[in-house]
């Protein structure tokens, strides 16, 4: 087990992320490769198990873990839904990887995997109770209580930005009307803009006047989908990272100031809001301690 090394993957729409870590979380190898189009089940699976005899060529990994874009069953060995891939539905993952590898497999939501891998070697490890969010395509989450991922009953828990925002607002791919997500993912300022997320922080930081104010009412959405969450689980801090949180600076201001005026100070007694620490890699290493994880668990 000490000089033991897993491989944790983050699979996305538009690219696979896989890295080769040791016990301590050190990246040794990394590879990103583009996502199959059609992202069909068993394409990406071929894409998968090349990219894997890549990053590990002489085969001394002993485990890996595999976050994907949708909730997995509470064993880790089911892909249930991912709606940013085609055909995506029950997908047996982990079996099909263990047939093609023999290594030992598990798979999890890919937020739950960026928010174990802050949890354990970015921005949450000073915490036993946070949540993180993670601003991308989409809005996901992922909840820490008392120093343990909560994945709820069925494995499905933490898809913190399908609560209810506005129930009159846009249609979501869950079903949802008005979600978190469709006021405060990329997609949706591509939406409420006409513009990246990155060109107008770009433009805040040269005292763009529109895109500052954009940025604050952004942060006032944002703050209020935060409330009910604050008032649900009182975390000691909330992680925010995803592609968005580029931008953090621009938006934190209104974040604070509107949780101040909406949460009790019971509810938000030494609340710290905190910029997620590692940034595209968070997802992967956090498969990685999925990966380890299992390996303890079978020992």
């Amino acid at each position: 087990m000490v000089n033991s090394q897993v491989i944790g993957i983050d699979l996305g729409g538009t690219a696979i992320k896989l890295g080769r870590f040791d016990r301590d979380g050190n990246c040794l190898q990394s590879l990103t490769v583009a996502t199959p189009q059609p992202s069909t089940p068993l394409s990406v699976l071929a894409v998968m198990v090349d990219a894997i005899a890549q990053v590990d060529p002489d085969n001394q990994t002993v485990a890996i873990g595999v976050g994907t874009p949708g909730p997995a069953d509470a064993k880790g060995r089911i892909a249930k839904i991912a709606i940013n891939l085609t055909g995506w539905r029950d997908v047996p993952l982990a079996d099909w990887l263990e047939a093609k590898t023999a290594k030992p497999t598990i798979v999890g939501n890919d937020a739950n995997c960026a928010g174990l891998g802050e949890a354990w070697l970015g921005a949450g490890r000073c915490f036993q109770n946070f949540i993180m969010l993670t601003l991308g395509t989409g809005v996901g989450g992922a909840i820490f209580l008392n120093g343990k991922l909560f994945i709820g009953h069925q494995g499905a828990g933490g898809e913190l930005g399908l609560i209810s925002f506005n129930p009159e607002g846009p249609m979501c791919n869950s079903g949802n009307r008005g979600s978190l997500e469709q006021y405060t993912s990329i997609t949706a300022i591509r939406r409420r803009t006409g513009k990246e997320p990155c060109e107008l922080g770009a433009l805040a930081e040269v005292g763009d006047a529109k895109a500052l104010t954009f940025w604050q009412e952004y942060g006032t959405d944002l703050a209020i989908g935060l409330t009910s969450l604050i008032y649900v689980l009182t975390p000691e801090a909330i992680v925010i990272g995803g592609g968005v949180s580029a931008s953090f600076q621009f938006f934190l201001p209104a974040v604070k100031a509107e949780i101040e005026q909406r949460v009790m100070p019971t509810s938000r007694v030494g609340l710290q809001i905190l910029q997620a620490k590692l940034g595209n890699a968070a997802g992967m290493v956090g498969a990685a301690k999925l990966a380890w994880h299992l390996l303890i668990s079978t020992i």
